[in-house]
C-alpha cells in the first residue's frame, strides 16, 4: 500500500510561481517513476510531468520550459516547480505512483491562476 499526499497549491496571479509537493509513504518509492497529472473543470486528466527512478524527466508540451519536476528519494517526495503560470494551468494537480490504471493517487491539490 502506498499513500500519496499533495500540498502547495493555491491562488496565484498569472506569471507567478508555485511549488507542489507529493509525499509518499510506502516501501518502494525509490524504484518507481512518479507522475504529476492535472485536471481542469470539464476536461480529462492530463499528464503534466514524469520522472523516472533515475531522474529522467519528461513534460507535456504546454509546460515545457516553465515547470520542473524533481524528486528526493531520501524524503520520499516528488516536487513540481511551476513558474510563469498561466490561467490555463488552473486545475487540480495529482501525483501518481505505479501507473494510471493500477497505481496510487493522492487527493489532489487545487491550483488557480488568475488573469
Amino acid at each position: 500500500q502506498v499513500q500519496l499526499v499533495e500540498s502547495g497549491g493555491g491562488l496565484v496571479q498569472a506569471g507567478g510561481s508555485l511549488r507542489l509537493s507529493c509525499a509518499a509513504s510506502g516501501r518502494i518509492f525509490s524504484i518507481n517513476a512518479m507522475v504529476w497529472y492535472r485536471q481542469a473543470p470539464g476536461k480529462q486528466r492530463e499528464l503534466v510531468a514524469h520522472i523516472t527512478s533515475g531522474g529522467i524527466t519528461n513534460y507535456a508540451d504546454s509546460v515545457k520550459g516553465r515547470f520542473t519536476i524533481s524528486r528526493d528519494n531520501a524524503k520520499n517526495t516528488v516536487y513540481l516547480q511551476m513558474n510563469s503560470l498561466k490561467p490555463e494551468d488552473t486545475g487540480v494537480y495529482y501525483c501518481n505512483y505505479g501507473g494510471y490504471v493500477m497505481g496510487y493517487w493522492g487527493q489532489g491539490t487545487q491550483v488557480t491562476v488568475s488573469s
